[in-house]
């Protein structure tokens, strides 16, 4: 990205005065497939972190996942 990567994009949707907007999901589409990349987007506040190539299975579940959490009014996923 031109003006910042996604783990600073996300650290600054996270500290967004307006908790709503702060919630927004946010999940990580990279080529960086590593264990340290899965948790450095974990870390950063993201909801999940999909490698490229992408799996449309996975990223289907991944989407049905994040959507019914959110869907809950204690965001929980069960």
């Amino acid at each position: 990205m031109p003006v910042m990567d996604g783990y600073t994009a996300v650290r600054t949707i996270r500290a967004l005065p307006d908790k709503e907007l702060a919630a927004i999901p946010v999940i990580a589409m990279t080529a960086n497939a590593f264990q340290e990349d899965t948790q450095a987007a974990a870390d950063a506040g993201m909801q999940a972190h999909i490698a490229k190539p992408v799996d449309a299975e996975l990223l289907v579940k991944t989407l049905r996942d994040i959507i019914f959490r959110n869907s809950r009014p204690d965001g929980s996923s069960k």
